[in-house]
């Protein structure tokens, strides 16, 4: 088979599946050593990239999906019937940045930071798939700690959470650097 025909491959099973693919399923389907079909994959997302195409090929934790490209997302919303309530609010997207910096952390130690409750905010954030429960301390009271989502690495475009912001770039948001 030609390298041509296994990218072809791999481009129409990532569409068809729509999800986030881990690369030991294709391995699995094509019988081809991992390191060989990342090969193919980032010749596919540069050739995707090369020719600015309408379609992207993104990357979260060793798994693969087709995507819209962002800049086309203004065009592709006046198409869809979008909530008026999409966005976040100011305190979701603070309660969001102390726990993709922070995680794993528990609501207390976010509400010690913020100086306010935080149950709607991570309510929201739970509803919209962005953070998950990691798991429970083990201490008194055995308290849920928290942490971010393959969505939110894919809302945001970060592979993984290396890819975040060092934190000394954001000047206007103290909120990250207080210690909990």
């Amino acid at each position: 088979m030609e390298d041509k025909d296994i990218k072809s491959i791999i481009e129409s099973i990532l569409f068809v599946w729509g999800e986030p693919l881990h690369i030991k399923e294709l391995v699995k389907v094509l019988n081809i050593p991992k390191g060989r079909i990342k090969e193919y994959i980032y010749e596919l997302q540069k050739e995707m990239e090369e020719q600015r195409r309408g379609i992207q090929l993104i990357e979260v934790n060793d798994c693969f999906q087709l995507a819209t490209r962002l800049e086309n997302h203004p065009y592709i919303e006046k198409m869809c019937i979008t909530s008026p309530n999409r966005g976040l609010s100011q305190p979701t997207l603070e309660v969001l940045a102390i726990i993709a910096y922070r995680q794993p952390i528990t609501r207390h130690e976010i509400e010690v930071i913020r100086g306010v409750k935080c149950d709607k905010p991570i309510s929201t954030l739970m509803d919209r798939d962005l953070i998950e429960i990691k798991g429970r301390l083990e201490k008194t009271g055995r308290p849920i700690v928290y942490g971010t989502t393959d969505t939110f690495l894919k809302a945001f475009g970060f592979k993984n959470l290396d890819d975040l912001p060092q934190i000394e770039a954001f000047n206007d948001f103290e909120i990250l650097k207080q210690e909990a």
